[in-house]
């Protein structure tokens, strides 16, 4: 039995975007390492992922490159390269996308990322899902990115709307990092880590870790 099997059925559900929903992470490394290496400053895979991942995009490039006059326009630069490569929904894989459809039936279903709603709404909307959620809280709604739980408390005060009653320890997160599963946990929702990444011992802080989001863990989580 797992840890997530020992609690009642989740009464919502929330996806992180970057790396649990779309599986973008190599393209998102990709895009930091075009931009850091074009102002001086090469970035690694290894670097990426051991300081940046789940951060938001303001914080990655400041964290980065330091303070800037032009922060906007690269961070807008990094926005719109990210859409050139993903505009197509390809990063969101089928069976993500049956999970979601499958949790959406039954429960409301969220989205909150540290990527602004540029990236995200053209992506899920591309792969047919974003009829599905009921709410999507990005950077532009927020003044503290993760791991601040900024983002899951108005996911909670909005799904809210649906479920008067919803308690945040009624409400599953799917993360993929440390400060994405930080946030979900600083706002009282149970979280499990999604591999992929970051390596297991990253994600210590998740209740349980899983390999993958499909039907069968949306099952499991609203069947208690």
């Amino acid at each position: 039995m797992t840890a997530a099997d020992q609690h009642a059925p989740a009464r919502a559900i929330v996806f992180d975007f970057n790396g649990s929903l779309s599986d973008d992470e190599p393209v998102l490394e990709q895009v930091y390492a075009e931009l850091f290496a074009a102002h001086g400053r090469p970035l690694s895979t290894a670097e990426y992922r051991d300081h940046l991942a789940g951060l938001s995009e303001e914080a990655i490039v400041h964290g980065w490159l330091g303070d800037r006059p032009d922060l906007d326009r690269l961070v807008q630069w990094r926005i719109d390269r990210y859409r050139e490569l993903v505009t197509d929904g390809s990063t969101i894989h089928e069976h993500v996308r049956a999970a979601v459809r499958a949790a959406a039936a039954r429960v409301p279903v969220a989205i909150v990322s540290g990527a602004s709603a540029a990236e995200i709404h053209p992506v899920i909307a591309a792969a047919g899902i974003a009829d599905e959620f009921t709410t999507v809280v990005t950077a532009d709604d927020v003044t503290a990115g993760k791991p601040d739980p900024e983002g899951y408390l108005l996911a909670l005060a909005r799904l809210r709307g649906v479920v008067t009653d919803l308690a945040a320890g009624e409400v599953v997160v799917l993360e993929d990092t440390e400060v994405g599963v930080a946030s979900a946990r600083a706002a009282g929702m149970r979280c499990l880590g999604v591999l992929g990444t970051l390596p297991a011992h990253r994600l210590a802080a998740a209740e349980e870790l899983v390999e993958r989001i499909d039907v069968a863990l949306i099952d499991r989580l609203l069947a208690g």
